[in-house]
């Protein structure tokens, strides 16, 4: 295989998309720990193993692209979060990030709940043996059907999302002979620094019931009126990929202050506050997120101190990571095709994945590294732009990154950070069949979830 260099225009002091200039890393060859699984390295040829198995033998047996988990990393992340939020406190894993059976029995054994936000992310936590007393069930536009299962169930929350919800969830629990545990999802007015598409809690957005104007307030009243409903709680989730906790501080603030005329009016305090998830992890070097028992010590802190103004008791605390968890734990594996140099500009390189694959960066601008996993190399750094193979222009994986220059169609390059938001939004675009999820652990791998095959798509098209 030719290893020879591809004229690409500039290296070095490199011009990036935005017209900015960054310098190349010192090493391609160094994997930084803060963007891969915990159990990922090179071995003594060059190659990158993960749970001690070498990206080529997973290729090989599998094929490309496809996502691989570390296990080990995702089950030591699940219980740093358990451990940091203590038994006084509920941690629900997100299942919109990714979802699989093997995942939820991951989670139940670690002691973790699941918050899911579909009927069909309900089917799967059950299928799995998730207790439904653990689950929790979100959404903004609950069907009867969906509702019913989960109250049949026994789901152990369902956040109430509209005022037009309170009602159905009530009425569908007393049919079923229920007292249906909710609480009622808010927004509390904060921009959290985030993507528009990602920022959640401004009230010009379709999540929650606006604290502005009463709103939250009344549908309070109404909650409490039912039989058919049980109001544990008040629900905010203010956005995500969020290091900043100065949202969640004015959101507790907010959030307490609604306790506390719930309080005053009705002579209750709600036992239960959720500040939802949303708490970003490192994609880039640059990203720099704090750890789970800082967050919980300053999630903690925060509502502590809200409610002794309010000199009201503290409430039980739920948060809901889920790319916190699952994000760091797994990288897609990808094979290099067409390398096409653009003179003066950078170099594109393309793989036999893309935007069915990882739509993130082309629907939130989101930022990714990059690196060469199946073997090293001392060839200068390149800087190239990471593409798929699908008909649109914006099929972009990584805007910009640095590759050794003697990148050459067959190598395997891999993205870190992918265990959240690719799986579950991939697609099948130009009849694209979407990758396996592989599991990794004590130098064994086995597919968690199967790669698509055209049998799959057609079995679809009864036309």
């Amino acid at each position: 295989m030719s290893r020879s260099a591809h004229p690409a225009g500039p290296r070095h002091a490199d011009v990036l998309s935005e017209g900015h200039y960054a310098a190349p890393p010192a090493d391609l060859n160094s994997l930084d720990p803060k963007v891969w699984a915990q159990t990922v390295t090179r071995d003594a040829d060059g190659v990158v193993t993960v749970g001690g198995v070498p990206v080529t033998r997973l290729a090989e047996e599998f094929g490309t692209p496809a996502y691989v988990l570390d296990e080990a990393d995702f089950r030591a992340r699940a219980r740093a979060w358990r451990t940091a939020f203590g038994q006084d406190a509920d941690v629900f894993y997100a299942g919109k990030a990714f979802l699989s059976r093997a995942v939820v029995r991951w989670l139940a054994e670690e002691g973790l709940n699941l918050d899911v936000c579909s009927g069909t992310e309900l089917a799967t936590a059950l299928s799995a043996g998730m207790p439904a007393d653990r689950i929790a069930f979100h959404g903004n536009n609950k069907s009867a059907a969906e509702i019913e299962r989960a109250v049949g169930a026994g789901v152990g929350r369902i956040v109430l999302d509209s005022f037009q919800e309170i009602v159905r969830v009530a009425h569908i629990a007393q049919s079923l002979g229920r007292r249906q545990r909710v609480q009622i999802r808010i927004t509390v007015g904060v921009e959290a620094h985030t993507h528009e598409f990602i920022a959640t809690a401004h009230e010009d957005q379709k999540f929650g019931i606006p604290l502005a104007g009463g709103q939250a307030a009344e549908a309070v009243r109404r909650a409490l009126k039912l039989d058919g409903l049980e109001l544990i709680g008040i629900h905010s989730h203010i956005g995500s990929q969020i290091f900043d906790m100065s949202g969640f501080e004015v959101a507790a603030h907010r959030v307490v202050g609604l306790l506390r005329e719930i309080r005053d009016e009705h002579g209750v305090e709600l036992p239960e506050i959720d500040l939802g998830g949303g708490l970003g992890i490192a994609y880039t070097s640059d990203d720099d997120p704090r750890e789970p028992h800082e967050i919980a010590k300053a999630l903690s802190e925060i509502v502590t101190r809200e409610c002794e103004a309010a000199r009201l008791r503290t409430p039980r605390i739920s948060v809901e990571p889920g790319r916190a968890i699952v994000g760091p734990t797994a990288f897609t594996l990808y094979e290099v095709g067409t390398i096409k140099p653009l003179e003066g500009l950078r170099t594109y390189v393309s793989v036999d994945g893309g935007m069915s694959d990882n739509i993130r960066t082309a629907l939130y601008d989101a930022e990714y590294s990059v690196a060469l996993v199946s073997r090293t190399s001392d060839a200068e750094p390149l800087l190239v732009r990471v593409v798929g193979k699908h008909c649109e222009s914006g099929d972009i994986v990584v805007k910009d990154a640095f590759l050794p220059a003697d990148l050459a169609p067959g190598d395997l390059i891999a993205v870190p950070a992918t265990g959240a938001y690719c799986r579950s939004m991939a697609s099948n675009y130009n009849h694209a069949l979407r990758p396996p999820v592989l599991a990794v652990r004590d130098g064994a791998a086995w597919v968690i979830v199967r790669r698509e095959t055209e049998d799959d798509l057609l079995r679809l098209d009864v036309g």
